[in-house]
C-alpha cells in the first residue's frame, strides 16, 4: 500500500498548479450546491494503478464526496468496465477531475506496461525492474505503478545502493579502484553493483567482489558469455535499451534481473474516462 502521507504534498502541488486561483469555467456555471453522479470507465485493456491516488483527489476538493472502487489496484480490466463510481459535489469533482485522471491514467499505463513486460518472461528466472529515470517529483507513484504491475524496483534513490557506472570508473581511475573505495566508505550493508562493457570488465569486477554486475548494452551473445563466467558469483543485470529488446531472448541468457527505464520514462497513459450521469 502507498503511504499516503508521502504523496500528499505530490497532489496538492498538482492541484495547485491546475487549479491556480479557481476553476473560473465551473465557478461561474455550476450552483454551488449541485450534485452529480459519475463513473470512472476503462476504454481499453489495462492493470488499473492509482486508486487511492484519486481519492486523495477529491478529498482534497471535498471530504464528502464518496469514491467506491469497483475493482482494486492491480485489476485488469477491460473497455467498458466500470472502474470507480463517485458522488457528490459537482463543483469538487469538476475541479479535481483532470488531477484525477492525470494520476489514474498515467500510473495504469505504468502498471500495463509492466504487466505486458512481466509476462513475456513469465517462464524465466529473470525478473523486470525499473531504474531512476522517472518524471521528477512522481518517483514514489511511478514506482508503485511498477510494482502493481508486477514488476521489482532497483534503487529509489541514491542512497540505496552503490551502482558504479561508466562514470564513476574513469573519474576514480578503474572499477578496483572504485569497489575499494566503496568497500572502505560505504555501511557494510549496501551492496556494491558495477556497470561493464567487457568480458575484460567483468573478470576485473569479479576480483574486486562485486556483488551485482551489470551489463550494460550487450548482444545475446555477449549476455550468455557473461552469464557463463560469472557463474553465480554475483546476480548479473541486463541493461541498456531493454525496452527495444527481444526479453524473451534476454531472460534466456540466464540473467537474474532486466532493468527497463522505458516502464517509467516512455509510457502510454491508459484510456479512461469520467462520464457523469
Amino acid at each position: 500500500m502507498l503511504n499516503m502521507d508521502m504523496i500528499d504534498e505530490i497532489i496538492s502541488k498538482a492541484l495547485f498548479e491546475d487549479i491556480g486561483t479557481g476553476d473560473i469555467t465551473t465557478l461561474s456555471t455550476i450552483p454551488a450546491e449541485q450534485r452529480i453522479r459519475g463513473r470512472f470507465i476503462s476504454k481499453e485493456p489495462g492493470v488499473v494503478c492509482g486508486l487511492e491516488v484519486i481519492k486523495k483527489v477529491f478529498e482534497k476538493m471535498d471530504k464528502e464526496i464518496a469514491l467506491t472502487f469497483e475493482v482494486n489496484d492491480g485489476s485488469r480490466v477491460n473497455a467498458g468496465d466500470i472502474i470507480a463510481k463517485i458522488e457528490g459535489s459537482a463543483v469538487g469533482i469538476l475541479t479535481g477531475e483532470r488531477v484525477a485522471l492525470n494520476f489514474l491514467q498515467r500510473l495504469s499505463g505504468i502498471a500495463t506496461k509492466t504487466a505486458h513486460t512481466v509476462e513475456v518472461i513469465k517462464d524465466t528466472k529473470a525478473r523486470i525492474t525499473d531504474t531512476r529515470k522517472t518524471t521528477p517529483g512522481l518517483r514514489i507513484l511511478e514506482k508503485y505503478a511498477v510494482k502493481t504491475g508486477g514488476g521489482a524496483n532497483h534503487r529509489f534513490n541514491l542512497s540505496d545502493g552503490i551502482l558504479i557506472k561508466d562514470n564513476h570508473i574513469k573519474a576514480a581511475g578503474s572499477i578496483t579502484n572504485a569497489v575499494t573505495a566503496a568497500r572502505s566508505n560505504a555501511p557494510h550493508t549496501l551492496k556494491i553493483e558495477v556497470e561493464v562493457e567487457s568480458m575484460a570488465q567483468i573478470d576485473e569486477a569479479l576480483e574486486a567482489g562485486a556483488d551485482i554486475i551489470m551489463l550494460d548494452n550487450m548482444d545475446l551473445d555477449a549476455m550468455k558469455a557473461a552469464v557463463e563466467k560469472i557463474a553465480g558469483h554475483a546476480l548479473v543485470e541486463a541493461s541498456g535499451n531493454m525496452g527495444d529488446k527481444d526479453l524473451q531472448a534476454v531472460a534466456a541468457t540466464g540473467v537474474d534481473l532486466i532493468s527497463i527505464g522505458a516502464l517509467t520514462h516512455t509510457v502510454k497513459a491508459m484510456d479512461i474516462s469520467l462520464r457523469f450521469e
